[in-house]
């Protein structure tokens, strides 16, 4: 460019501040982010043309050069899906090159745990001579994709980062987002980026070899985004409760696709895709499960504590006056049904001054937001609205309605309709 054409380039806009005597001059800056998710099956037949195509999409003519990073888990699982990727690559060899070995890692919560697992992954990358034009490939569950996702993220400033999900709670929640983070000293999702992933393949053979167990866990978050976002989703929930219940494969697909796309529109649509506020509506109900994942040393899991957490909060936003009355009941009766245990000793765990634990999850949750203490509670099914401050008395009086719903199912365990107990 001339100088001629750079001094009719037009000054930035200047905002000056009256107590201020500098020259200020307000940048803008404007990145628009698009990546598809892509909902498939057997993503790696060798006639499926869904992975070829998201690596080529910008480059079609191009050879591209990617590193797999694949959860120990999902290999035990598949006993063939490793020999299976390699077929695929070979015979896509004209777009894909794969640099060095897959690197199959454990996942898992532990995964995010290690404090060596980001400095592997970094060095992973670099052997590989992975560069901005490359991709990372993760394929696992939600602790994986996060690390990889991170240390992808800070590799060459990142790098091209492809997710393939292979647990309901990533493929319904998680994997779809623009987050990513590892724990450090003890403290979840202490180091992470915003980095919004290059594609996703959400691939339904995935989830229909897990086991029962992590199948419901990734419910909650479906029954959540439900909850604060779409009633009408929680109506076919209840609706197909039972099929629900059962995993049956055609619901359950449906129900993930769903929940999926409501995490997606509330990430593009609800104007904070990158949390630089106080707000976190896609947290509902997990400034308890957090503190319960690490009360319980992770014997709950994720979804097993949001469970937990979006009935907490349902029922203290009844006692709040924000909740019709009765609406927690049939917020605990959907997700007793999916099978979810929403009862857990360390509810009650208090510290010396007799003070509950839990109840420091919402200081650990406002220290890591920033700012101002800000919870979604529902003001209605479907319906989410944010408070700033929480009362302990009625997280109590919450705590104490879930125990005795629980001690109500185990009195009764066949007995027809659920019906509220009130706590005194």
């Amino acid at each position: 460019m001339k100088l001629a054409e750079l001094n009719r380039i037009p000054d930035l806009d200047v905002s000056p501040l009256g107590a201020l005597s500098g020259n200020w001059q307000q940048q803008h800056v404007r990145v628009d982010y698009s990546f598809p998710v892509v909902f498939t099956r057997h993503a790696f037949d060798i006639a499926n043309p869904d992975f070829r195509a998201v690596l080529t999409v910008r480059e079609p003519q191009r050879r591209h050069r990617i590193a797999i990073f694949l959860d120990a888990g999902v290999a035990q699982a598949m006993p063939g899906l490793l020999e299976q990727i390699l077929a695929y690559i070979r015979f896509h060899a004209q777009a894909i090159e794969l640099v060095g070995d897959i690197v199959v890692m454990p996942g898992g919560e532990a995964c995010k745990n290690d404090a060596h697992v980001v400095a592997n992954l970094l060095e992973a990358l670099s052997e590989r001579a992975i560069d901005r034009h490359s991709y990372s490939v993760a394929i696992g569950g939600g602790a994986l994709l996060d690390a990889v996702g991170y240390a992808s993220a800070i590799f060459h400033r990142g790098v091209r980062h492809i997710r393939f999900p292979t647990t309901v709670l990533a493929q319904d929640d998680s994997g779809v987002g623009v987050k990513n983070a590892v724990n450090w000293q003890g403290q979840k999702n202490l180091i992470g980026t915003f980095a919004p992933p290059w594609a996703v393949i959400n691939d339904a053979c995935f989830v229909e070899i897990l086991p029962n167990r992590e199948k419901r866990a990734g419910l909650a978050e479906a029954v959540k985004v439900a909850l604060i976002r779409d009633h009408a989703f929680f109506l076919m929930m209840e609706k197909q409760v039972h099929a629900l219940a059962a995993f049956d494969s055609d619901v359950m697909h449906a129900v993930i696709a769903r929940s999926a796309s409501l995490h997606m529109h509330q990430i593009a649509h609800g104007g904070d895709p990158f949390e630089s506020g106080s707000a976190r509506p896609l947290d509902y109900g997990h400034w308890v499960a957090h503190k319960l994942e690490r009360l319980t040393a992770h014997a709950l899991s994720h979804g097993e504590a949001v469970a937990i957490g979006l009935a907490l909060d349902a029922r203290y936003s009844c006692l709040a006056g924000l909740l019709p009355a009765g609406e927690d009941v049939r917020i605990h009766r959907l997700l007793s049904q999916l099978g979810f245990d929403l009862w857990h000793n360390q509810l009650l765990a208090s510290n010396e001054q007799g003070e509950l634990l839990v109840l420091q999850g919402l200081r650990e949750f406002r220290e890591h937001l920033g700012g101002e203490l800000t919870i979604t509670l529902l003001a209605a099914i479907g319906s989410g609205v944010e408070v700033h401050e929480m009362d302990a008395a009625m997280i109590n009086a919450a705590i104490c309605w879930l125990q005795q719903q629980r001690d109500q199912v185990q009195e009764n365990p066949h007995g027809g309709q659920q019906q509220e107990v009130a706590c005194r």
